[in-house]
């Protein structure tokens, strides 16, 4: 394994390798010396975290704001969610190839992760990876997580924009909005906005908002047909508007110190499992009840 001597020159060079060996390593759970290294330098891109049922085309999406991104001059990092292999725990679906005509620009990278059977959508080290492309001096940071649901929703602790994605016709769609998941997105998307539905579905997520408290931000909606590349621009203009709205509102802060404390929260518990695992292996007395094996080991720690 390189050095993080050797890979520090490397990040700090500008090279995609550097970036890339320093999410592996992330990865592979020994990022601490990392993040000590670099995390002064984070705080500075536009992250945006993009959600929605399997369909509804998020990948297409994510490839479409690359596009509008990159026709800012703005520097982009993708990272791609996909679901895990539950034998292997590597990747199944390898959404890259959606965005194959990116992979040439050298102003844009792209990397999936596998979820490995994490709850919350997202790869137990995105964390990491949204950090290090920060670091790295990326503008724009774009989350693409496996699917939506209401365990799912970690993507907004991890986002300055949560964008949830919904298609017209699909029972997914209602479910989804019944599933808490309302609450996350600042921005709604309806994707494949030519199909005869679209302006229902469009009247259904309006009426269910009127149901919820919204505080100084109401979500917007945007109509997209992302394969086409229309309504683009504006969600792109949505995007930017909630982004200042974040800052004069101060709102920022918070969603700052909750991506922190996220983090700190998933590193605690990755910690505390490994501890955990290791005590209820070698708990010898199985004449005990689960409820006081599980005082007795507590109270070890």
């Amino acid at each position: 394994m390189l050095s993080l001597e050797n890979l520090l020159v490397e990040f700090d060079a500008g090279r995609p390798r550097g970036l890339a060996r320093a999410i592996t390593r992330a990865e592979s759970g020994d990022g601490a010396s990392l993040m000590r290294s670099l995390y002064a330098r984070t705080g500075r891109a536009l992250t945006i975290g993009l959600t929605g049922p399997p369909g509804v085309g998020k990948s297409t999406l994510t490839s479409a704001l690359v596009k509008k991104a990159r026709s800012l001059d703005k520097s982009v990092g993708v990272i791609s969610v996909d679901p895990s292999s539950p034998f292997s725990h590597g990747a199944l679906l390898g959404d890259r190839i959606r965005l194959t005509e990116h992979f040439v620009d050298p102003k844009v990278f792209i990397r999936s992760m596998a979820a490995r059977g994490h709850l919350g959508g997202v790869s137990g080290a995105t964390g990491d990876a949204v950090l290090l492309m920060d670091a790295f001096g990326l503008d724009v940071i774009i989350v693409e997580t496996v699917g939506v649901g209401q365990s799912e929703i970690e993507i907004a602790e991890l986002a300055q924009s949560t964008l949830v994605a919904l298609q017209p016709g699909s029972g997914d769609s209602i479910q989804v909005l019944k599933a808490g998941i309302m609450e996350i997105a600042d921005i709604f998307v309806v994707n494949k906005a030519d199909h005869p539905m679209a302006n229902q579905l469009k009247r259904e997520i309006r009426s269910m908002m009127e149901i919820l408290q919204y505080g100084a931000w109401v979500p917007e909606l945007a109509m997209t047909q992302a394969l086409e590349g229309t309504g683009i621009d504006e969600l792109w203009s949505a995007i930017e508007r909630h982004r200042a709205y974040l800052f004069e509102s101060g709102e920022i802060v918070r969603k700052r110190r909750a991506a922190f404390d996220h983090q700190v929260r998933q590193l605690a518990l990755g910690k505390l499992q490994h501890r955990l695992d290791a005590a209820i292996a070698a708990h010898p007395d199985l004449s005990i009840d689960p409820y006081a094996a599980s005082e007795r080991i507590l109270a070890e720690f």
